[in-house]
């Protein structure tokens, strides 16, 4: 039973003690010898780390889950865990912050009991709440601890993730901060004052209020915060450098290591052996530990048959996602694999209100909330759960880029649906039009994004992203484009059309260029084609859903047409250009190549104002063609 004492013994406390003044010198060592990191806050947060470490139900099934929030404290953690056996010592200290080492500069997933990346703070308490919400959906009786620091309390994700517990009754987790009122700029009041107890208690909380240095106080504070009936937060007061009497309260210590003659005063300080020498000597070799990166994780989901739709549909890709959303959830969840799905008061306008009034235990509205929305759903991505979040472009990845890349570090496996992008939003403005999503998804290296063009290929993108591992972006848009159909009227993508990811789909062919597009760009490239036949010249038609991707197979086919284009509602900068443009370069390519895309902000409008405004609308675009080809 995991904290099972009604108080620690004497012995256990001599124990921790020994322990403390061990680790501290593994701390100071540290990062003297690797010329940086965070000794004043690693010592500061080590007594708690002892405790937690010691006496959480770490190794019991289901097991405790630990998200340390301010990642820099990492020499703590790794002496901590050192002392206490699950660390070997002298490696962990004499390859700290060496480049390639597990002892990374901040806190990464994979080290024992640690399951979330982190360095960015504010966001350990989002992903702590995805966690404790696994737990809840599946019945685990656990819990889920993060320690952070003060200075941190002051993010605004922190205040959204402390409603979202209440909000959901996530009684299974505890917040313990290091309140040691210190920061790198100086006292937490004079950098920006703040209310840490009396903020948690406001949102519903508990607050614990303890000496951070006392071991039964920290240990009956846990054991309170676990059989209480609301997420608890342990205020636990300490002192920056607690021990060496040089660094106390001090600031400096903060994030800057000791200088030799400091290093040699407090060792003395702490009756332990200068080994420097040593560990300089050993830092010269290699380290035998390695992070536990094993991933088990099975997305074995059936998303079912997939609907064919016609031009008397009607649909719009959004609501063919949730059409597609609702038909994976009815299949799976009563078979007892959890489909979760997050919001941020958009259930309406993204589609996934039906699918929130069939399954509501699995619909988690976060409210206007993204950053939050958005690390919780990452964190729950990365256990067995199926999970999709879906909103705005700009809201989706444009305000929450931090917190998606936080999310590709710590290889989640997360669905992200983004309606509302490029200048199609049209009248909402300059504000909400989305166009400059793909770039930014190029730069997260584990995401994967698609642009689909209809509602047929966006059923089967989307039950292809659910079935398959991996962080996917599937952009759905938000006007209505027509379903595509073959010369015989048949839809393209109609049943005997399998989504492959990353494959280029040829439309139509010609000779005299290529216009490549995506998404609803697609219908407009159409008709371009058929304006151009009437003077006589003809054009292959490329549909690039998967935007990101080369398909060489068939840009091989391109390279033999005088003139390329791409053409995109989207920044021409970052959108599909310097794909096909890289590419081409690398091939050789002798022929003529041109970009159209957005060069500014788009106007606010009727969506077809917005296309004229920027150039891209069908008439703009064939006095241009036809310009090229003349």
């Amino acid at each position: 039973m995991v904290f099972e004492k009604e108080r620690l013994n004497e012995s256990e406390i001599k124990r921790l003690q020994e322990l403390s003044r061990l680790a501290k010198g593994d701390i100071l060592t540290m990062t003297t010898l690797a010329g940086s990191g965070h000794p004043g806050g690693s010592i500061s947060s080590l007594d708690i780390y002892l405790v937690l470490f010691s006496f959480a139900g770490l190794k019991n099934e289901p097991k405790d889950r630990i998200v340390i929030s301010h990642g820099h404290t990492s020499p703590g953690v790794y002496s901590a865990l050192a002392r206490l056996g699950y660390l070997p010592v002298d490696e962990v200290i004499a390859f700290f912050r060496k480049g390639g080492s597990p002892f990374e500069g901040h806190v990464v997933k994979g080290i024992p009991f640690i399951g979330w990346s982190t360095g960015n703070l504010g966001q350990g308490l989002s992903a702590g709440c995805g966690f404790a919400l696994e737990s809840k959906i599946h019945k685990r009786d656990n819990h889920i601890y993060v320690p952070m620091g003060d200075g941190e309390q002051q993010k605004g994700q922190i205040g959204e993730a402390r409603r979202f517990a209440r909000k959901y009754r996530l009684k299974n987790i505890t917040v313990i901060v290091d309140y040691n009122h210190l920061q790198i700029s100086g006292s937490i009041y004079n950098v920006m004052p703040q209310n840490i107890a009396e903020n948690y208690l406001s949102d519903g909380w508990d607050v614990l209020e303890i000496n951070g240095h006392d071991y039964n106080e920290i240990y009956l504070a846990l054991k309170k915060a676990r059989e209480g009936n609301n997420p608890t937060c342990i205020l636990a007061r300490t002192v920056m450098g607690k021990g060496i009497p040089f660094m106390e309260n001090k600031e400096k210590y903060h994030g800057s290591p000791l200088n030799n003659d400091e290093y040699k005063e407090a060792m003395s300080i702490l009756g332990i052996e200068n080994r420097l020498d040593f560990y300089r000597e050993m830092r010269k070799g290699r380290w035998t530990w390695s992070l536990n990166s094993s991933d088990n994780r099975n997305p074995s989901f059936d998303t079912g048959k997939p609907r064919q739709y016609t031009k008397e549909d009607k649909l719009d890709n959004r609501t063919a996602f949730g059409i597609a959303l609702k038909d994976i959830a009815d299949i799976n969840i009563p078979r007892g694999r959890p489909v979760c799905v997050f919001d941020c008061d958009l259930s309406g306008s993204v589609k996934t209100v039906d699918f929130a009034k069939s399954h509501p235990d699995y619909f988690f509205q976060g409210g206007i909330q993204e950053h939050n929305t958005a690390t919780i759903a990452g964190a729950l991505s990365t256990t067995d759960i199926l999970t999709f979040f879906a909103d705005f472009g700009v809201f989706g990845i444009d305000e929450t880029y931090n917190q998606q890349r936080l999310n590709d570090i710590n290889k989640s496996n997360l669905k992200l649906i983004l309606t509302h992008v490029g200048l199609d939003v049209g009248p909402d403005g300059k504000t909400h039009q989305c166009i400059d999503y793909i770039g930014l998804s190029r730069s997260l290296f584990n995401f994967k994004t698609i642009v689909p063009c209809d509602p047929n290929q966006t059923d089967r993108a989307v039950r292809y992203v659910a079935r398959t591992k991996g962080n996917f972006i599937v952009a759905t848009g938000r006007n209505r484009w027509p379903v595509i159909t073959k010369t015989d009227g048949s839809p393209f993508f109609g049943d005997d059309y399998v989504f492959e990811y990353g494959k280029m789909d040829i439309m139509a062919e010609g000779n005299s260029l290529a216009i490549i597009t995506y998404g609803g760009m697609l219908i407009r490239a159409l008709e371009i084609r058929e304006r151009l036949i009437k003077a006589g010249l003809e054009a292959t038609i490329v549909n690039m859903a998967s935007v990101n991707e080369v398909d060489e197979a068939v840009m091989k086919v391109l390279l033999s047409i005088p003139v390329i284009i791409t053409y995109e509602d989207h920044n021409v900068k970052t959108g599909i250009a310097p794909v096909i443009s890289g590419y081409l370069l690398k091939e050789g390519y002798r022929g003529r190549f041109q970009s159209f895309g957005v060069k500014y902000y788009g106007a606010s409008g009727e969506t077809e104002e917005a296309y004229t405004i920027e150039g891209l609308d069908i008439d703009t675009m064939n006095k241009k063609i036809m310009n090229l080809l003349i």
